[in-house]
């Protein structure tokens, strides 16, 4: 995925909005909380964090081209970091960013989701 494709599919999503911060990384936000990252990578290529269940956390850290996503599992939030597609490809990464977006969705206030018009 490129970040034009990445920042692509994050604007298709609902209520979303996107700013550029944290050292020229592509923030993704609903609702105000962060969803998505692209950008952070400690090689040449472009790599997406996103939110996912402890479940999924567990399975995909041991991944190839997949790890827990720097800064976030590090202080025990459940975030993988897609950096290749040894083990995910473009689809499944889109699947995996939405979910993320539905997860953090579903946390924020009753009062904001109503407002934003997501499902209360």
């Amino acid at each position: 995925m490129t970040l034009d494709e990445y920042n692509g599919f994050c604007a298709s999503l609902p209520h979303t909005t996107h700013v550029v911060q944290w050292g020229g990384a592509h923030v993704w936000k609903v609702g105000g909380k962060v969803f998505a990252i692209g950008g952070w990578t400690d090689g040449e290529g472009f790599a997406v964090s996103f939110k996912v269940s402890e479940m999924a956390f567990d399975i995909l850290k041991e991944q190839p081209g997949l790890r827990p996503a720097p800064y976030l599992a590090s202080r025990g939030m459940k975030w993988i970091q897609h950096q290749t597609g040894e083990s995910m490809d473009d689809d499944g990464l889109r699947d995996y960013i939405g979910e993320s977006h539905r997860i953090i969705a579903a946390k924020l206030p009753r009062s904001t989701r109503v407002q934003l018009g997501l499902s209360a």
